[in-house]
């Protein structure tokens, strides 16, 4: 775990760098759990693969193991104060990483403000990729006008949260603004299928798939 500036203040977070020291920064964004074990997993998975991975901590330690207290942790979830630690870590990932943009990797609610994130960081934010991104705040629907990152999203197909209808919706939406976008729905999978320390949704061959689709997109897409 690190501290970095946030906004006049100070942010935590769980950082990951790869071997040579250097390499392209990712930011990733947790689920309504917390920064729980898995996504500091997802971030050793992303050093050992060549990047600088940071997760900044949005529940300041906390984490829930329920799905009623994760839901009021997410709804209470400070969105002034989690986008200045998010943008934060992209200032950390920019002067630790070697290159001038960062991607954005989230899961879930992650997902959500993974979107967010790259359209009030347009200029810092080439790459963003959420799996089963949800925005479930009223208030915090992305400016995707603004957002000028490619996009690669990543969905399951029986999903409560975003279902195939809602994901083809805002593909299109953001096709029809002419984003670089491509989105993915995983055959038979469920919400969470990328979480491995939840063997009633972990789907292992469609993780597989996603990680190799993801890591060249990220190496491609972060300048």
């Amino acid at each position: 775990m690190i501290e970095f500036p946030s906004n006049g203040h100070t942010a935590s977070g769980y950082l990951a760098v790869p071997a040579a020291g250097t390499g392209p920064g990712v930011v990733v964004i947790q689920e309504w759990w917390g920064l729980v074990d898995h996504i500091k997993e997802v971030c050793d998975r992303f050093a050992a693969a060549g990047f600088v991975a940071l997760a900044p901590d949005l529940y300041d330690g906390k984490v829930v193991e329920e799905p009623d207290e994760a839901g009021k942790e997410m709804m209470a979830l400070q969105l002034t104060e989690a986008s200045k630690a998010l943008s934060g870590a992209v200032r950390e990932l920019l002067g630790r990483s070697n290159r001038s943009t960062v991607g954005v990797v989230g899961f879930c609610m992650g997902g959500g403000l993974a979107y967010v994130l790259a359209t009030t960081m347009a200029e810092q934010v080439s790459a963003v990729a959420p799996f089963y991104g949800v925005i479930p705040w009223p208030d915090a629907k992305p400016n995707y006008e603004a957002m000028t990152a490619a996009v690669q999203g990543h969905y399951a197909e029986h999903d409560g949260f975003a279902n195939p209808e809602f994901v083809r919706a805002l593909e299109k939406e953001l096709e029809d603004l002419g984003k670089d976008v491509e989105f993915y729905i995983y055959p038979g999978t469920e919400h969470a299928f990328f979480n491995d320390t939840r063997p009633e949704v972990y789907d292992a061959a469609a993780s597989s798939q996603a990680w190799d689709r993801l890591l060249p997109f990220l190496r491609e897409t972060i300048r």
